[in-house]
């Protein structure tokens, strides 16, 4: 059954609304995830506030176009779900997480990052940095590295002497 104008209109405006409230947005494949995984995928996406919502592709590429997402939109061959939230990196870690454990019927296609476009490719690299505290700590350990070697250095020239 068909929807009806109004009620397509809706979906439009809730859409459109998701894209404006949120960073970025991860288009992922479902097909054949059995109803288990999905509650239990957005129980986790719920806990760390993000969205979870199957949408439809015609309607949802109106919302981007209204929105102005710059870019070329990925491919989608399949059913379409959407992975969106306020910050910029945890739909697509949480959706890549998932990925790793449902190989088959759940996967990342592409996504809407900082207001643009993405291909799986380029939505899978944001899914991979680590999260803010490991990026720090390795920073700290590049500042360090350079004093410890010098005072390696120190220490063995004053035993020499």
């Amino acid at each position: 059954m068909a929807l009806l104008r109004s009620k397509k209109a809706d979906l439009i405006s809730d859409y459109t609304k998701a894209l404006k409230d949120s960073k970025s947005a991860v288009y992922v494949k479902f097909k054949g995830l059995p109803v288990s995984d999905t509650m239990e995928l957005r129980k986790a996406l719920f806990n760390e506030g993000i969205k979870y919502s199957v949408v439809k592709k015609t309607l949802w590429s109106r919302a981007t176009d209204a929105v102005g997402v710059k870019g070329e939109a990925p491919v989608i061959g399949e059913e379409l779900a959407v992975v969106y939230g306020s910050d910029l990196l945890a739909p697509a870690r949480m959706a890549y997480e998932f990925s790793k454990t449902h190989k088959d019927t759940f996967g990342i296609i592409g996504g809407i990052f900082d207001g643009e476009f993405k291909d799986a490719v380029g939505m899978l690299a944001i899914a991979t940095i680590p999260p803010r505290e490991v990026l720090l700590s390795q920073i700290a350990y590049l500042l360090k590295s350079p004093m410890q070697r010098f005072a390696i250095a120190i220490s063995e020239v004053s035993k020499k002497k």
